[in-house]
Formats: structure tokens, C-alpha cells, sequence
């Protein structure tokens, strides 16, 4: 499956503007043979936007979530995208996963945030892991910080997990987290990860862009710069296969002697 990722920071503070990079984008995805394209981390409204967050979250189900699902079957891809989802009084730091034909099919909520920005605007969710199938391929979704806690992408490959899209706004000073970490996460759990980041300063931020699709190799299928960019690579499930049989990692585990980090 042909996997386009979307490093931008859109345009903060409009749902409308960001419909219409998101529609652009799954354009020129579609037309270079994706099935899944991923946007950042809180792509929909921007991130560091303040209070903004809470006047622009909206349901799973909202008038945005239609918007996409739309957008999705016109180009006949499926869509990941990062948004802030209200839940009556509270709001989550959520991503949704929509299908070619504008079916909701998984929405993710950030179970750990990062920084007190995060902690005074969400509320944390309780479900670990999330996936659905695109295609064949088992797709989990985790958000930013979440991916640097080993025990979730375990949790992942645990659950079948074969691409973990990854949702972020990674910062200055830890671009090593996309140079580094993100193939080691997909080396260590026999899985693609796909990570996909903002770019360019936003309020106090300096998002670091290095978007990557890494596989279960631990080699990086594709990287982008700093700046806004569309960048493609492909999740290939009979590599995927012949990469677990050989890696022994997930045979070799002994849980019996790890019960005291649970």
C-alpha cells in the first residue's frame, strides 16, 4: 500500500484553509497511486493555537470529520488526519482514520501528552491501542509522544499492528526521535511506522519536519526535509512477512520476567 505522508503545518486557526491543503494533498496522492495519506498532528485546526483549541474541536462525527470523509471518496484514498475532538466538556487529542469510501473507521485519542501546553488543553485517553484495516494491511494509530513509550508500540505489535501511523508535532531540540528512534520502533516490533510532522515555527514552537516511513527493517523508506513537502513510500506486506519469520524478537520475548515493569 502506497503511503503518502503530509508534512505541513496548514494554515493555524482555520478549519477552512486546512480542508483545502488536506484536499490539494490527497490529490497529488492519489494521482502518485497512494491508498492512505497522513497529516500531521492536530492538522485540522493547527496546533499552537491557545484557546483556539476549544472553539474549533468538534465531534468524531463533526462537519470536518463529513468534509474529509468526502474528500476522501472524490480521490479515492483513505485519510488519517490529527485534529482536537470535543467530547461533551472535554476535548482530546485525537486522530481519526477514514476510508476511500468516507467510512469512519478508527479514532485514537493521545494517551500521553507532552508538556504543560498539552496537559492544560486535553485530557488524556485510556484506550492504548486503536487499529482498523486498510487493504489488508492492519493499521494502528498512536500520536507524537506517545510512540517514544516503548510499552505502546509493543502493545501494537502484540495486537498484529503492521503500520503504526504516527500523527506528530515534534519540536526542536528532538529531531533524533524522527532521525533515530522512529526506526528503531519499527525494527524492535517488526512493523512500518509512518511519522508524520509539522514544519516551520508555529507560536513558541519550531516544529523540526523529518517525516519518515521506516520499516521492519529499521531502514527508512522515505525522509523528508524541514519545510512543507509530500513525500511517498510503500508498505509492502510479503516483505512484512519475511522480515518477522527472520526476526526472532517477538518469539524470543520472555513476558514472565518483565511483570515488574507492569
Amino acid at each position: 500500500m502506497r503511503t503518502a505522508l503530509l508534512q505541513s503545518s496548514g494554515r493555524p486557526g482555520s478549519t477552512a484553509e486546512n480542508l483545502k491543503v488536506l484536499d490539494e494533498a490527497a490529490g497529488r496522492a492519489a494521482a502518485a497511486g497512494a491508498g492512505l495519506l497522513v497529516t500531521p498532528e492536530m492538522f485540522l485546526t493547527g496546533y499552537a493555537i491557545g484557546d483556539d483549541i476549544g472553539r474549533l474541536a468538534e465531534p468524531a462525527d463533526g462537519d470536518c470529520a463529513d468534509a474529509i470523509a468526502e474528500t476522501a471518496t472524490r480521490h479515492g484514498l483513505a485519510i488519517a488526519y490529527g485534529y482536537p475532538e470535543r467530547a461533551g466538556a472535554t476535548v482530546f487529542n485525537s486522530a481519526q482514520l477514514i476510508s476511500a469510501d468516507g467510512t469512519r473507521l478508527a479514532n485514537y485519542r493521545k494517551t500521553h501528552l507532552f508538556g504543560c501546553f498539552e496537559r492544560d488543553h486535553f485530557t488524556p485517553g485510556d484506550r492504548p491501542v486503536v487499529q482498523a484495516e486498510i487493504d489488508g494491511v492492519r493499521v494502528g494509530v498512536l500520536i507524537c509522544y506517545d510512540v517514544e513509550f516503548p510499552e505502546n508500540v509493543r502493545a501494537h505489535a502484540l495486537a498484529g499492528t503492521d503500520l503504526l501511523v504516527v500523527p506528530t508535532a515534534q519540536m526542536h531540540p528532538f529531531q533524533f526521535v524522527a532521525e533515530s528512534m522512529i526506526p528503531v520502533r519499527a525494527f524492535e516490533n517488526q512493523m512500518y511506522v509512518a511519522y508524520v510532522n509539522r514544519a516551520g515555527r508555529e507560536g513558541e514552537f519550531e516544529f523540526v519536519g523529518l517525516s519518515t516511513l521506516a520499516g521492519p527493517d529499521g531502514v527508512a523508506r522515505t525522509r523528508a526535509g524541514r519545510g512543507e513537502e509530500l513525500v511517498l513510500a510503500d508498505v509492502d506486506p510479503a516483505f512484512l512477512a519475511a522480515s518477522r519469520e527472520t526476526n526472532p524478537y517477538l518469539r524470543d520475548r520472555r513476558p514472565g520476567l518483565y511483570q515488574s515493569l507492569i
